[in-house]
């Protein structure tokens, strides 16, 4: 083997080409040399040794103990009880797009109840005309369709409007899920009861404590909202609002009303009770901006990242995160590593779907220094992710919601990141 072909970076192919080989080690540049035999692939191990757990020893199948990890959390000071909050996605920890149930963020405003299938029953009301209450048996006997959608809370990201606070991609960003629904449009049931068409808005509320109730104009409602009893092909979670709940395709997740029980048709909001209609976001002179339901296009890298460090040396390294948007669908996400300087254009794993995650990759070969790592998303309305400080130009530092801004991961030389902010 000559000089000049050790002196020459190593491809990618050449790399993973390799490391494949049964006594070949890496070095910290990335490129393959010799090393001494790895027992792991050149002897039996315990596990090829023997016979493993039989069909019938996990009846649901659960992860293997290596991902332990790979949980939801909360943020313990985040609300004064676990009732009512908030657990967080472990996105940092997960590929591609489609959410596990079990991983799933979760919000709660009176905790999560039981409520059987049986004992199920949703309510239509208000200006139709023919006032209607469905078992879940009846709901399955309409017509369904399955959809791809996030779900996000409107506080996604609301922690980091004065500063960078949350050090972990799970905690600045993890207020969201990306799975796939199952079951009946909304606006099959509006015609079943025959709905008013002078009816401009309907009334939701959720069968807990809390009820949850919030107003939605008639024509999101009979655009794409699902009565869902699905997701991802199974019930629904406790947690998620089994047996029924709402979705409501690109608008914040607090009306996404889980164990729906009741939908009435009116001309008007519920008045009196406008906290029940939306949340609000507050600028600098301490007015509210109104009716901000769509999420706005928004990303973040998930790895690298606080908690996902950069597990090896210099050489290549995959950078990967989310992008979506609640106007559309995704059709470019840019990575830079120099803290907004200089942009790439990453690839797209699949082309975005409406009102769905899309997952995008940078494979680039990373020199050892320190990185400032960032993601841009754009939509096809041709909206882009704007920086937090333009954000902070218009809407100052009181908001708690809708923070789409970008965010900064600080990669430090040995491969560790941490949450910053540039300017």
């Amino acid at each position: 083997m000559s000089n000049d072909f050790l002196n020459k970076p190593a491809s990618r192919r050449a790399f993973l080409s390799g490391s494949a080989a049964a006594v070949v080690g890496v070095a910290a540049t990335g490129t393959a040399r010799a090393a001494t035999p790895d027992p792991l692939i050149t002897e039996v191990q315990p596990w090829a040794s023997g016979l493993g757990v039989g069909v019938d020893e996990v009846p649901y199948g659960l992860p293997i103990r290596f991902e332990d990890d790979v949980v939801r959390r909360n943020v313990e000071w985040l609300t004064a009880d676990t009732i009512s909050s908030i657990n967080f996605t472990p996105i940092h920890a997960l590929d591609g797009t489609i959410t596990p149930a079990g991983c799933a963020f979760e919000r709660h405003h009176s905790g999560a109840i039981e409520l059987s299938k049986d004992d199920y029953r949703l309510m239509i009301n208000g200006m139709v005309d023919r006032p209607l209450v469905f078992t879940y048996d009846d709901l399955e006997r309409f017509p369904r369709e399955n959809h791809t959608y996030f779900c996000e809370c409107a506080a996604n990201s609301g922690m980091e409007w004065a500063g960078a606070q949350l050090n972990g991609a799970q905690f600045t960003h993890g207020m969201i899920h990306n799975m796939e629904y199952t079951g009946v449009p909304l606006r099959t049931i509006l015609e079943e009861a025959g709905y008013d068409t002078a009816g401009k808005w309907i009334f939701v509320e959720g069968a807990d404590a809390s009820s949850n109730g919030r107003s939605i104009p008639m024509e999101k409602a009979l655009d794409d909202v699902l009565v869902a009893f699905k997701a991802n092909g199974e019930a629904l979670r406790k947690e998620h609002g089994y047996p029924v709940r709402l979705v409501v395709p690109g608008w914040e997740g607090n009306m996404w009303i889980k164990w729906l029980r009741r939908i009435e048709v009116l001309d008007r909001p519920v008045e009196g009770r406008e906290e029940t209609s939306k949340y609000t976001d507050t600028l600098a002179d301490g007015t509210s901006r109104k009716w901000t339901w769509a999420m706005d296009a928004k990303s973040v890298v998930t790895s690298p990242s606080p908690q996902a460090p950069v597990a090896h040396g210099p050489g290549p390294l995959v950078i990967t995160g989310l992008a979506w948007s609640g106007r559309g669908a995704i059709t470019r996400v840019d990575v830079s590593k120099d803290g907004g300087k200089t942009w790439e254009t990453a690839r797209l794993a699949q082309p975005g779907d409406r009102m769905a995650l899309t997952r995008f990759y940078l494979d680039t070969d990373w020199d050892g220094q320190e990185m400032l790592l960032q993601s841009r998303a754009m939509d096809d309305t041709g909206y882009v992710q704007p920086t937090k400080d333009q954000l902070r130009e218009i809407r100052g530092e009181n908001s708690i919601y809708h923070n789409n801004g970008i965010q900064t991961w600080w990669v430090r030389e040995n491969g560790e990141a941490e949450n910053v902010e540039v300017s």
